[in-house]
Order: structure tokens, then C-alpha cells, then sequence
């Protein structure tokens, strides 16, 4: 797989997995046009988080009102407390590459998500970025898959971060993994990612050199629009 094949399934991965997690919440289940009440405030009194008001919510993403309260009513109906902790993320998420061990990179993805640093994701973190991976602008969505690849959120992505993040995918996907995948293939994936992404060579890829390089790859610009309308 070359590079431009790895950043695709990087970035794919992260998306394909996302919804399949989803389904397996029970999230993704058709959206109902009928008005329930129950739901209209995004108010639960048994919960141990209340998320943030509907017209709120509705004003941070690209989800109709409709929308938001079908995601809810599975979120909800799934999570009673109104909060995930990572290790029921990494419990659901690891259900759908057995073959492999999917717990570090299950745990890149939940930070991802978890923007307050809680430690738990919130239906507004949810809701957020699924908003940002469905329908967002190809710059909105860029700049989340380099919040997940910035490691320490300190604005770079240096080769350290990126090797950690390769060899979670290559754990993910397993030993059984044909071709058999070589021990040194992260370490050879990161100095290329790094030769294509680091413009002045300074060892570390900034946010404005990891978009204007995706923006110039056709497959990274094709992969954008996969996912659009999913629900």
C-alpha cells in the first residue's frame, strides 16, 4: 500500500468505523419525522450530563432539527448517562477488527472526540463531529483527521506522532493482514507521509502544509465526498 493509499485508508478508516460503531449503538437507525416532545429540549432528569439545548446544537452543526433528535433518541436509548468513557469506546470499537488489536487506535479516536479533554464524550462532541465528518467542507474535515494525528494538540504533527499513529492502524489491522505487512512498513509509511507533507523540511507538518497538500491529492479529495449524506 503507498502512501497515497495509507493517508486514503488513515483517513477512510476513520469514517467507515465511526458509522459502524454507530450502528452498533443503535444511532443509525431511520430518521423519524414525527415530533416527540420528550426529545424536542434534549432533556433528560435521569442523566448524568444534560446535553446542550436543540437550537443550540442546531446552530453548531449541519443536522436538522428532525436529525438531532433521532441521533439523540439512539444516543440516549444506548448511553442513559448521556456520557461514553473510553473504555466502552474501545470495547464497541474493538468488536470490528477481532483479527487485530484496535485498543490504541480506539484511543486516538476517542481524544479526537472528546474536545473538552473530559475523558468521556458528550452527545455535543458526538454530535459535533459527525456533523464535521458527514457533512462538512473538505477543510472542515482536514483539519479534524490532523486534530486526530496531532497527538498532543500543539498545533504539529511530528514523526513521533505520526509512527505512533501508523503502527495503531497496522496493530488494527492485524499480523493475518495479506500481504503480511513487514515490521519497518510504519516507519517507512511515516518518512514518506513526512517527504510528501513537511514543505520546508523543519521535521514537523503544520496544519497549512497537511491541507494545501491533501487539497493538491486526488484520491484524499475523493475520499472526502464518500460519506456525504449518510443519514
Amino acid at each position: 500500500m503507498g502512501i497515497h493509499g495509507m493517508e486514503l485508508f488513515a483517513i477512510g478508516v476513520v469514517v467507515i468505523l465511526f458509522m459502524a460503531v454507530l450502528k452498533q449503538f443503535g444511532i443509525l437507525e431511520p430518521i423519524s419525522f414525527e415530533d416527540d416532545s420528550s426529545d424536542s429540549d434534549l432533556e433528560l432528569s435521569t442523566v448524568r450530563h444534560q446535553p446542550e439545548g436543540l437550537d443550540q446544537l442546531q446552530a453548531q452543526t449541519k443536522f436538522t432539527r428532525k436529525e438531532l433528535q433521532s441521533l439523540y433518541r439512539g444516543f440516549k436509548n444506548e448511553c442513559p448517562s448521556g456520557l461514553v468513557d473510553e473504555e466502552t469506546f474501545k470495547s464497541i470499537y474493538s468488536q470490528f477488527f477481532p483479527q487485530g488489536d484496535a485498543t490504541t487506535y480506539a484511543h486516538f479516536l476517542f481524544n479526537a472526540f472528546d474536545m473538552d479533554r473530559s475523558g468521556s464524550i458528550r452527545f455535543e462532541d458526538f454530535v459535533i463531529g459527525l456533523s464535521v465528518l458527514l457533512r462538512g467542507s473538505v477543510t472542515e474535515k482536514l483539519n479534524w483527521a490532523f486534530n486526530l494525528y496531532d497527538i498532543n494538540k500543539d498545533g504539529y504533527i511530528t514523526k513521533e506522532e505520526m509512527l505512533a499513529i501508523m503502527k495503531s492502524i497496522y496493530d488494527m489491522m492485524g499480523r493475518y493482514t495479506y500481504p503480511c505487512v513487514r515490521d519497518d512498513a510504519p516507519s517507512e509509511h511515516v518518512d514518506k507521509f513526512f517527504q510528501k507533507m513537511d514543505r520546508n523540511r523543519d521535521g514537523v507538518v503544520t496544519i497549512e502544509e497537511f491541507i494545501e497538500t491533501c487539497q493538491k491529492d486526488e484520491n484524499i479529495m475523493n475520499s472526502m465526498q464518500l460519506f456525504e449524506n449518510v443519514i
